[in-house]
């Protein structure tokens, strides 16, 4: 999914960093902060909601906006996710169109809280 994802993203005209795991990702943060950040709650090493919460108390990371794409749907996954600050939460698998307009929702709900700030 992460490959065929990148593939997506960058015919878009999107700049793709991809980590391997939650501690592949968090020490990527570190010398990059993306736009927007895609995380599957089923990782090796650090699952999804430990990245989300670090990003979120992180001063440097913590305005990023966070779209969880999992195949973990049921209700108690969504609500922690939304509880950690995730802005948008996607099921697996996922249509393309679903996703570049909730990349496009988030990125502008971003913009406008930076521009009301």
């Amino acid at each position: 999914v992460r490959k065929v994802t990148t593939r997506l993203l960058e015919r878009h005209g999107m700049e793709v960093f991809t980590a391997k795991d939650g501690v592949h990702a968090m020490e990527t943060l570190q010398d990059h902060r993306p736009d927007v950040m895609l995380l599957d709650i089923e990782m090796p090493r650090m699952d999804g909601f430990e990245v989300a919460s670090l990003v979120r108390h992180d001063a440097r990371l913590k305005d990023i906006p966070i779209i969880m794409i999992t195949s973990r749907t049921g209700e108690k996954h969504k609500q922690q996710a939304f509880a950690l600050g995730v802005n948008a939460y996607l099921g697996k698998p996922f249509q393309e169109a679903g996703l570049m307009s909730t990349i496009e929702e988030v990125l502008a709900e971003t913009k406008a809280q930076v521009l009301n700030e």
